[in-house]
Formats: structure tokens, sequence, C-alpha cells
């Protein structure tokens, strides 16, 4: 039976990150409160990113953005968008 955690997005016990995602305190503090189920959907958004935004993850300023927009994914806060990205329909 897989371990659950408290997710911060969805406020519920969902199937937890098998191991940190990131490494140091941050990856264990998320590893703690973000399910995997949450992450998932985080990496599809940072890869979206990444992509219509042409970042580079050498520059600096690109990883420290990825992170703020990490935070507010997971938060339930406002992220930015990759412009005219159409999610796929249901």
């Amino acid at each position: 039976m897989s371990q659950t955690v408290f997710c911060r997005k969805y406020q519920q016990e969902l199937e937890a990150l098998p191991f940190p995602p990131l490494p140091g305190a941050k990856g264990q503090e998320i590893q703690q409160t973000v399910s995997k189920q949450a992450w998932d959907e985080w990496q599809a958004q940072q890869t979206r990113l990444i992509n219509e935004k042409h970042l580079s993850l050498l520059d600096p300023e690109a990883r420290t953005y990825l992170m703020e927009q990490m935070e507010r994914f997971l938060d339930n806060r406002d992220t930015d968008q990759a412009e005219g990205y159409v999610p796929p329909s249901q």
C-alpha cells in the first residue's frame, strides 16, 4: 500500500511522492506536503512554461522564476500560462 500525504494543493489525503523531488530541505518539504498527482500536474505545467517561454535551466533567473511559479501553483494561486496553450478536451 502506498503512503499518503495531506496535499496542500488539493486539501485532502492523496498518494505521496515516493522520494523528494528536489535536493535539500525544499525537497523534503514538498515530499511531506504535496501529492504525487499535484507534482505530476506541476511537472506538466513547468514543461509548458519552459517550452513556450524558451527558458534555459542554466539561467539562474529562469530557475528562480520556475520556483516562484511552482509555489504559486501548489498554493492554488494564479500562475503564468503558456501562451496559446489549449487544454485537451475531455
